[in-house]
């Protein structure tokens, strides 16, 4: 079932690129971008991650913190954030859980059959963890209207 506007946000546990576990409960008391994408290294998830990584200092005048999440493993995701000197964590949903939760999973993705990969998929979660804005691609090469995520933030 896809998480909608209004509902409440579903917590997850996930290692991050250092091994670190990181919650979305962990965050509460501030607006929270989860920005899904389908893999690291690949170019519209490159151009993503460093677009959110670029407008930084605005989500942190809101109080507002972004987590990238994909499939990958965190020791893909450490090379990735570093490469591209991402200021904010990156989430390793190996296990696929979260991309169920969120019903965000792209089956076969590239063209790989059995390979499950997040679609990219923006979700902004209010200081109270409810969803205000949600956003699922319509196929891995869109990327989110960025002006629009900043508005849903910057109206929380």
């Amino acid at each position: 079932m896809a998480v909608e506007v209004g509902q409440p946000a579903p917590d997850f546990t996930l290692y991050d690129a250092d091994r670190q576990q990181r919650s979305l409960s962990e965050f509460r008391g501030k607006s929270v971008v989860l920005a899904f994408y389908p893999g690291a290294f690949t170019g519209v998830c490159t151009t993503e991650m460093c677009t959110f990584r670029d407008r930084m200092e605005r989500f942190n005048s809101m109080n507002s913190q972004v987590l990238g999440i994909s499939v990958d493993g965190a020791f893909a995701q450490k090379v990735f954030s570093d490469q591209n000197n991402l200021n904010f964590p990156l989430l390793s949903d190996f296990t696929r859980q979260v991309v169920n939760q969120y019903d965000v999973a792209l089956e076969n993705f590239a063209g790989m059959d059995g390979y499950v990969a997040a679609k990219r998929a923006v979700f902004v979660v209010d200081k109270e963890g409810v969803v205000r804005y949600a956003w699922v691609g319509p196929n891995p090469g869109v990327e989110p209207d960025y002006d629009e995520v900043q508005a849903a933030v910057d109206g929380l």
